[in-house]
């Protein structure tokens, strides 16, 4: 049962109608899948998108967590004894996880704490005669000496007082309200500050800009905060966050001094509560807010990247011929025939050149073969050359039809040759020529070949390796979930890690399919996915409308219309006076159809719109059509180029600060954000996209830290003018870099006037509390 205040909370927070969410929360509770939800249940959520879908189930479960949280914290105070009226709408009306964790410290079981010793030689009174206010400090003093007690363990006046200060340290430091405020006040105004480790100055590294480096802690972009953490673990840096302590100081005083009499004491309460209590502990917490606002924003780009990536265009059914290079150990080759096939392997050498020469054209003619994928690793350049010198000298020998040389991105390529999956794939095949087969099949469809291999390994992301694991597995998981999805699956020749991601699937029931196809030579229509065993009809409803049976007993087996509308086609196809073969793929019949007729209590005009879409042109790939990128021959290595050429490139990774392009000479170089475009880009995904060809020009070339800066502006800044640039550009293993943009160091602080804390009724502190 779904609760209203969640739903209208969720509604409230994401602006987006209480019935859509409602509706959309109740799909997910029932098991659907989000591929589903939004291809096939529009008319339930108000046409949501995936992005909205997502955020509503997220939403939802973080408020679902928080509740949870809730119970939990008032069932441990109310079985201390301490939960109180005022205490428990304190914790009802609390907003965030954060702000809970601040009401529930001071009931929080912990270790023995000076405040505890305290209590237990009897300081606590004194502790109360010194913040009731009615005291001064001589006062205070005075009826310390009261407590002296050596059996007790406070042998003179100084111990007592002592004593009761850190009690009431104790007592100030974890004031929710409080604690709140100079968290806020620290994450404000607060800057983040790194520096070298000594002994290390001179050494050049990625991490120089960061030798001697501060930036405001609400501005530091999540790249940044990456990159210091990376520095910090590879030894080159150390970093802290630097507080506005006089703006903390004077807040502390205003609240724990304020008009009681006692202020000299009550002030070494304050800065003892401040410094040994409260800085370290949100110091730990903005640092993991800093990394946890770092992690989002890497795996959000990641996903985006890898996204773009397995949407990239395919080359289709066509006979490919792939080369994995290499110098010691030679270049394999692996033939595919049209549909992916193995049709032969090989090992050539790149130091025989006539036999390289003459294999390859004899195999390129021997097969047909259409198009050459090599790899962009070690000797990529050399092979390409080779590869290229051989077609042009072959003439006549190539019966009329001159295969294309194509570079291909080959991350991950080593990851899968040596994984179960390659050696269930390719049993017969040595682990260094299933290098050459995945080279060639993602290149002639990228999506499915690259679904084998773990994401972390393709090379788009931004410190892949030192984000938050299972958040960044859940979201790859979720991007190629819904890239395969929106394409489709031919469930006749998929692989098993491909029909893995389909809705309603999973490993297990893809094993299923594939043994049940294999047993009956393919499956020949959808409704045989009922037989597949475990495959019952949830996963069938999820799952159906994925994937595809070319030429299968129905004729919308092949297109996108889910089986639950093809009573509604028939019905089209009857008023039309034609069969359902003659109306898929007839864009003019299509073309007469009123969608405002068929609309009712099921169907509603969006899934219409997708119907009549899929009518018109039946199982489309959303994919663009594909395109060779062209590199010059002369260039080959970073020493190659020169300030002011212009080139054309591929975008192979986007970060927060720019774009990285792959020009030809093994090295990717930098588009900064600030050169992308003409206009002002605030996100770089919005001006490129992975895969995409650019022309760029070079802008400068540091040989040393093997980094290439580049622009795609109309008219770039003046060619040759030296540029900060931040990371060697061709770090394949998680392509992070510090942004070149270095902030300088904050200028002096103002004066600040401590606040006055009397919050409205209804208010909202800083960590979430709701005041009364």
């Amino acid at each position: 049962m779904l609760s209203p205040s969640l739903v209208q909370q969720v509604a409230t927070e994401l602006s987006l109608p209480a019935r859509s969410v409602a509706n959309t929360l109740a799909l997910f509770d029932e098991g659907n899948t989000l591929p589903f939800i939004a291809r096939y249940r529009k008319e339930v959520t108000g046409n949501l998108d995936e992005v909205q879908l997502r955020d509503v189930r997220d939403r939802a479960d973080y408020l679902r967590e928080l509740e949870e949280r809730r119970a939990a914290i008032l069932k441990s105070i109310e079985e201390q004894g301490k939960l109180t009226d005022d205490l428990r709408a304190r914790v009802n009306g609390v907003v965030s996880k954060q702000g809970l964790e601040d009401l529930y410290l001071p009931y929080k079981p912990k270790r023995r704490t000076r405040a505890m010793i305290a209590r237990e030689r009897g300081l606590e009174p004194l502790a109360e005669l010194l913040w009731a206010g009615d005291a001064d400090d001589a006062a205070v003093e005075a009826a310390a000496a009261g407590y002296v007690d050596a059996a007790k363990e406070v042998p003179a006046v100084a111990d007592a007082l002592q004593g009761a200060r850190d009690i009431l340290a104790e007592r100030v430091a974890e004031d929710a309200v409080l604690r709140g405020a100079v968290r806020e006040a620290t994450r404000a105004r607060g800057a983040v500050k790194s520096a070298v480790v000594m002994g290390k100055e001179n050494e050049v590294s990625k991490f120089q800009d960061y030798y001697d480096f501060s930036e405001r802690l609400r501005d530091i972009p999540s790249h940044r905060v990456l990159a210091i953490r990376r520095g910090e673990e590879e030894g080159f840096l150390v970093w802290s966050i630097d507080a506005p302590v006089e703006e903390i100081m004077a807040l502390m005083q205003e609240t724990v001094v304020g008009r009681r009499r006692a202020a000299r004491l009550l002030g070494l309460v304050a800065q003892d509560a401040y410094k040994r209590l409260l800085a370290p502990s949100i110091t730990v917490e903005l640092r993991l807010e800093l990394k946890t606002r770092a992690d989002e924003e890497a795996i959000r780009i990641f996903g985006q990247n890898l996204e773009q990536l397995l949407l990239a265009s395919p080359a289709g059914e066509r006979v490919v011929i792939g080369l994995d290079p290499g110098f010691r150990t030679g270049v394999k080759v692996a033939v595919l025939s049209r549909t992916g096939a193995v049709v032969e392997t090989d090992t050539w050498y790149l130091h025989q050149a006539d036999r390289f020469a003459a294999s390859l054209v004899r195999l390129a003619a021997r097969h047909g073969a259409e198009l050459i994928a090599i790899g962009n690793g070690t000797a990529s350049r050399e092979t390409e050359q080779a590869a290229k010198d051989a077609l042009a000298a072959a003439g006549s020998a190539l019966n009329g039809a001159r295969p294309q040389v194509v570079v291909v991105n080959e991350s991950g390529a080593s990851v899968y040759s040596a994984s179960d999956l390659a050696r269930e794939e390719l049993p017969d095949l040595d682990v260094s020529l299933r290098g050459a087969v995945s080279i060639a099949r993602r290149l002639q469809d990228p999506l499915a070949e690259l679904v084998k291999i773990d994401p972390k390994s393709i090379g788009v992301g931004q410190y892949q390796h030192d984000v938050n694991q299972p958040q960044l597995k859940r979201r790859l998981d979720e991007v190629v979930e819904s890239c395969v999805n929106r394409v489709g699956v031919e469930v006749n020749t998929a692989s098993v890690a491909l029909l893995a991601y389909v809705a309603g699937v999973g490993p297990t029931l893809a094993q299923n399919i594939v043994k049940l196809r294999d047993e009956r030579g393919g499956l020949r229509s959808r409704k045989d996915l009922l037989e597949v065993p475990r495959l019952g009809a949830k996963a069938f409803e999820q799952a159906a409308g994925f994937l595809r049976v070319r030429g299968g007993a129905h004729p919308l087996d092949a297109s996108a219309v889910h089986p639950e509308r093809y009573a509604l086609v028939e019905r089209i196809a009857a008023d039309l006076g034609v069969s359902v073969p003659q109306l898929v793929g007839d864009e003019a019949l299509a073309q007469k159809v009123e969608p405002q007729r068929y609309v009712s209590d099921e169907v509603g005009l969006p899934t219409l719109r997708d119907i009549l879409s899929e009518l018109r042109k039946p199982g489309r790939d959303p994919r663009e059509s594909f395109e060779l990128p062209a590199f010059r021959d002369d260039l080959k290595e970073p020493k190659d180029l020169q300030p002011g050429m212009v080139l054309e490139g591929v975008v192979t990774n986007i970060v927060a600060f720019g774009a990285f392009v792959d020009v030809g000479v093994h090295q990717d170089g930098l588009v900064h954000v600030s050169q992308l475009s003409d206009r002002y880009v605030a996100d770089p995904n919005a001006a490129v996209r992975v895969g995409q060809k650019v022309r760029v020009t070079v802008m400068a070339v540091d040989l040393e830290r093997n980094r290439i800066a580049l622009s795609m502006k109309s008219k770039p800044e003046a060619a040759g003018a030296p540029r900060r640039t931040e990371a060697p550009a061709g770090d394949r293993r998680d392509a992070g870099r510090p942004d070149p943009r270095r902030a300088p160091r904050p200028a002096g602080r103002p004066e600040v006037k401590a606040p006055s804390f009397v919050p409205k009724s209804g208010a909202v502190a800083p960590n979430g509390i709701r005041f009364k």
